[in-house]
This record gives structure tokens, C-alpha cells and sequence, in this order.
């Protein structure tokens, strides 16, 4: 079986083509068919984990090849890193379109719901495997314009507030990206990620190029939503549909924010001090704050949004420490290790935090709020959603045998072993505040004395929303397999390797 990378972007622009067209005369058409092109794509993502394959793939679009060694084609590119993503992005995308089938009911014009999400999933896809920096923007740009839509989905004053924020920070964020874009082309006179870093290997740290680093890293720094750069996350995630919440924490922030600054900065841009300085301290400001800021929410959704600054800040400082021992030439097997945590943490991340979103959009579906002071008593009325979310918390707060605790211990392993002594005592801090904040959550929304403030608007949760909860739960318990050698091999040492050797990436794909 041949892998085709353009698949991954084929069938969902497909899907989001065809469901306002049939779904107008078919009944569930758009639900069957976004649920079955979400399905694919895992499927397609595992199989290639499975039989193994040699990556990386790079896919020419229109057959285009090399003029004189110059790459005119747009680059489709799938290997370690990329493969890892995508099995991360779609994965969440099938749960969260499978939970979307009972949960959308209460929204009105569901074929553009699923149109747009479709889309959402098509431009995460094509900025992951777009081997192009222009075409990342332009894939950037589809996914983030069609989260825009799905933000203001409820239509209410909350929701077109939030989106309109989200519309205007997103847009100075593009902005600049769209500037550095510019200006790289300025500079390299091409495109091509591989080709960009072939030439920056020749080439010194000018003055334009830093100041080409610095946008890039505040343009996907607001699109990660990372410390300062945060001022959206909290209202567009608390107002959009739960499904979508679940994909905006667990896939958009990191496909569309970290997966971007990641592939520039390790395998495009040569490595330098004070750029892994940078990224280090946005990622421990995100750690520290995020988890701060969360303490005092009571709207379930804000504090869970707070909770995504945080966690993520754990996989910035995973993969910065690693990025300045590869700088310093330390030792490379620590390297690897704080790398593989951040990576590890990447995805037990997107499972968790996704579960949690599922999770308050069932006791907002149930109980009408997700006020954690009018809740209480629930643990018995929504024993599923009550199981999940306990699992889930411990999940995010590093208790064992759950996936957080064994990528938080690879990362604070890996900082000691590296001397960065203050960072492993701040992660260690942020996870026992992290462990308050939740057990907060449980004991008002599940355990607390008295019994809701609210009555249960619905007897039972749809089939899909319950389906996908469990899974995710069961997901968090099996993920922590991969602390072991022969799953960290399988799954996570491919993307790690792309990583490490950061000066092969130009060589793979070009032949440079």
C-alpha cells in the first residue's frame, strides 16, 4: 500500500465540499460522512505505524520536479514528526466528530457545523505536511478561519464576542507571519522549507533574519496561545461547542502554534542561545501562569482553558531544554529524553484535555450549566461522565498509572539530568497546583454535599457522546505504555529522530 500524504487533506476539503451540497437532501448524510472521513484518516495514520514505513514521503504536487536544484513544486512532506502529529490531530478529530453526532442536536444548521469542522481538519492536515511556508499559512489560515465560524456557532452574545477576540488577535497573528514570510523570501529567494534550510546553513545570524525569527515566534506564539500571548484561549474556548473546544485545545493550538515553531526552529533555522532562551521562558511562563490564572475559575470551560496554557507550557520547556543541549552539544541521549517527554506530553495532552472538554459539554448538556457553584451531587446521575472525568483529572495532575505522570516524569527527569534544577522544581509545583484545581473540580461538580442548584433538563447521554468519553479514558490508562522502549520506539523515537539530526532535514528531501 502506497502512502498519500494528500489524502490527509483530499478527503476532509471533500467532505466540507459535499456536505452543504447532499446533506441538504440526505438525512445524517453530513454526520455519516465526517465521522467516516475522520475514521479513515486514524486508521490510515495507525496503519503506516503498523506495517512501518520509510519516511519520508515527499509528495510533488502536480509532478513538478527540481529546475537546476531549485524546488518549484509545493512540497507535500510526511515523515517521523509529521506522522506523529497527524495520528494526534485526527485522532481527536474522530472523537470529537463521533461525540458531535448527540451533542450537536441542541444547535441548529448542522450541515454547516460539520462543513466547517471538516475544513478545520483539512488546513491542520495541510500545515502539518506542507513542506512550503507559504502554503502553511494558507492552510494555517483555512483551519483558524473556519475555528472563527465554529466559535461563534451558538450565535449568543458570549460566542460572537469571543470570536470576534479571537478574529482580531488570530488576524494580527497572521499578520505577521504572513511578514516573515515575506521577508524569508526576501532573503533565501525561495519557499521550500528544505531548500530555505540549505541555504541558511551558509548563511551568518543578519539582523533581518532575527528579526524573521522574532515574528515568527510572536505569530505562532499567538496562535499557540502561549504566555503573553494567551488573551483569546480562555473565551473562544469556553464558547464554542464542546466538540470543538476539544479540537481547539487538543490538536489547533498545537498543529496550527507549537507543531509550526518546532518544525522552523529545529530543522529550518540553525540554532542559536538566545533563541532557545526565548522559547524556554515563554514555555515556563505558560506553565506557571496558565496553572495561576486557572486557580480562581469557576466556569468549568475557562478553568479547563487555562489548563491548556499550562500543560502546553510543559511541552515548550520539553522540547526547549533538548533544543539547547543540541545547541551546548551535551549529552544527546538527555537530549532525545526531554525531547521524547515533550512529544509524549504533546499527545497524552490532546487526549486528556480533550476528554475534559467532552466532559463539560455533558454536564452542560445534562444539567443546562457548567458553574461549578451550582453543581454538586452529580457523581450518581452521571455515573459515565462522573467516571471520566475522574480518570481524565488524574490524568492532567501527573497521578500514576495515568499518561500525564510518564511524560511529566521524562521531561523533569530529563531537566535534572540536563541542570536545569528551577524548572524541574516549578513543573513539579505546577502539577501539585494543577492537582488542586482538579480535585476542585471533582469534589464541586461530582462529590459536593449538597445536590445541584439545577435540574436535569435529559434522563440519559446520547450513545456518541458516552462512546467517545470512554475511549478517551481508556486512551489515557493505555498511552502510558509508551514510557516503555519498544512502544517509544514504534511511536515517539521517529518523530524524535527528525528532531535530533537537525541538519538532515534539507538533505531527506531535496538531496542537498
Amino acid at each position: 500500500m502506497e502512502l498519500i500524504p494528500a489524502l490527509y487533506i483530499i478527503l476532509p476539503l471533500l467532505g466540507a465540499f459535499l456536505i452543504p451540497i447532499v446533506g441538504h437532501f440526505v438525512k445524517g448524510f453530513q454526520k455519516t460522512l465526517s465521522v467516516l472521513i475522520t475514521l479513515f484518516l486514524v486508521v490510515y495514520s495507525v496503519w503506516f505505524y503498523v506495517v512501518g514505513y520509510d519516511a519520508p514521503a515527499v509528495t510533488k504536487v502536480g509532478g513538478w520536479e527540481a529546475v537546476k536544484g531549485i524546488p518549484i513544486a509545493i512540497y507535500l512532506v510526511y515523515d517521523g514528526l509529521s506522522a506523529f502529529i497527524l495520528l494526534t490531530v485526527n485522532l481527536i478529530a474522530f472523537l470529537s466528530t463521533f461525540y458531535a453526532m448527540g451533542y450537536i442536536k441542541r444547535f441548529t444548521a448542522e450541515n454547516n457545523f460539520y462543513a466547517l469542522l471538516c475544513l478545520m481538519i483539512a488546513g491542520m492536515n495541510g500545515v502539518v505536511l506542507s513542506g512550503d511556508i507559504f502554503n502553511i499559512y494558507v492552510f494555517l489560515e483555512i483551519a483558524v478561519i473556519a475555528s472563527y465560524a465554529l466559535v461563534a456557532f451558538g450565535t449568543e452574545k458570549r460566542e460572537l464576542e469571543a470570536s470576534f477576540k479571537y478574529q482580531v488577535l488570530g488576524g494580527i497573528a497572521s499578520l505577521l507571519i504572513l511578514f516573515a514570510v515575506g521577508l524569508l523570501y526576501w532573503q533565501t529567494q525561495t519557499l521550500n522549507l528544505a531548500d530555505i534550510s540549505a541555504i541558511l546553513q551558509y548563511e551568518d545570524q543578519s539582523t533581518a533574519l532575527i528579526f524573521t525569527e522574532v515574528l515568527l515566534i510572536v505569530g505562532f506564539g499567538l496562535k499557540a496561545a502561549m504566555i503573553p500571548f494567551h488573551a483569546w484561549l480562555p473565551d473562544a474556548h469556553s464558547s464554542a461547542p464542546s466538540p470543538i473546544s476539544a479540537m481547539l485545545s487538543g490538536v489547533l493550538i498545537k498543529a496550527v502554534g507549537v507543531y509550526a515553531l518546532i518544525r522552523l526552529f529545529f530543522n529550518i533555522f540553525t540554532i542559536t542561545y538566545e533563541l532557545t532562551l526565548v522559547i524556554i521562558v515563554l514555555g515556563t511562563l505558560s506553565m506557571v501562569i496558565g496553572v495561576l490564572l486557572a486557580i480562581g475559575q469557576w466556569d468549568l470551560k475557562r478553568l479547563l482553558a487555562y489548563h491548556s496554557i499550562s500543560q502546553m507550557g510543559y511541552v515548550v520547556i520539553g522540547v526547549g531544554i533538548g533544543m539547547m543541549i543540541i545547541f551546548e552539544d551535551g549529552n544527546r541521549t538527555v537530549a532525545a529524553l526531554s525531547i521524547a517527554g515533550g512529544l509524549f506530553h504533546l499527545i497524552n495532552h490532546a487526549v486528556f484535555k480533550g476528554l475534559l472538554f467532552l466532559d463539560a459539554g455533558a454536564i452542560e448538556y445534562l444539567a443546562g450549566t457548567r458553574n461549578l457553584k451550582e453543581l454538586g451531587g452529580l457523581s450518581r446521575k452521571m455515573p459515565v461522565t462522573s467516571s471520566t472525568s475522574l480518570g481524565a483529572s488524574m490524568a492532567i495532575s501527573g497521578v500514576p498509572p495515568f499518561n500525564g505522570f510518564f511524560s511529566k516524569l521524562l521531561i523533569i527527569i530529563a531537566a535534572v539530568r540536563a541542570e536545569f534544577y528551577l524548572l524541574a522544581a516549578l513543573a513539579v509545583f505546577v502539577n501539585f497546583v494543577t492537582l488542586g484545581s482538579f480535585m476542585k473540580f471533582i469534589r464541586y461538580a461530582f462529590f459536593n454535599l449538597k445536590e445541584s442548584g439545577v435540574s436535569l433538563i435529559k434522563l440519559r447521554l446520547p450513545f456518541s457522546m458516552k462512546f467517545s468519553m470512554i475511549t478517551m479514558v481508556i486512551l489515557c490508562v493505555l498511552m502510558s505504555l509508551m514510557v516503555f522502549p519498544f512502544f517509544r520506539e514504534i511511536l515517539l523515537n521517529p518523530a524524535v529522530d527528525v528532531l535530533m539530526n537537525t541538519g538532515e532535514y534539507a538533505s531527506k528531501i531535496i538531496g542537498s
